[in-house]
């Protein structure tokens, strides 16, 4: 977005121009997380400005918006909020960037392969090799200094 110079320069505009920032930032071609994706789905919040759909449209990325107050249609994703904010996001203090894609990087990989899920009646998502040995040491495998635990059986 340009702005005349004649303009003065809004708290509104910085705020549209950092949502296209962040759009710029989930289309980049290296790290991009919407790269090869056709659609987006977002609820209504105000944080996804006209602005920022628009940069996905010129970057060929549907934006799918729900319909209003409809809270139980992103359900499975606000409870993925909920847990990475309360399991991991809150009792740590972040040095930068850097270090917040590190703690989100190891929680999901947490999530995914070593956290049991009411959801699937307590069975993992995606099981390691490990899983199923009722005989052999009990080993315990720590993510983020100790704060994610996984425990297991070694083969015997």
């Amino acid at each position: 977005m340009v702005w005349p110079v004649e303009k003065p320069f809004s708290q509104q505009g910085l705020a549209s121009q950092q949502k296209v920032q962040t759009a710029r930032e989930l289309t980049g071609c290296d790290e991009g997380f919407l790269n090869g994706k056709r659609y987006l789905l977002m609820d209504r919040d105000t944080k996804f400005c006209l602005s920022f759909r628009q940069f996905l449209e010129d970057e060929k990325i549907h934006p799918l918006l729900l319909p209003p107050r409809s809270p139980n249609m992103n359900a499975h994703l606000e409870r993925f909020m909920k847990s990475i904010k309360t399991e991991c996001l809150e009792k740590l203090i972040f040095f930068g960037e850097k270090s917040l894609r590190c703690a989100t990087t190891t929680y999901l990989e947490h999530y995914h392969h070593e956290r049991n899920h009411q959801g699937l009646e307590n069975k993992l998502i995606e099981p390691g090799d490990e899983v199923g040995y009722s005989a052999g040491e009990i080993k315990c495998r720590e993510r983020l200094g100790g704060m994610l635990n996984y425990y297991y059986r070694e083969a015997a």
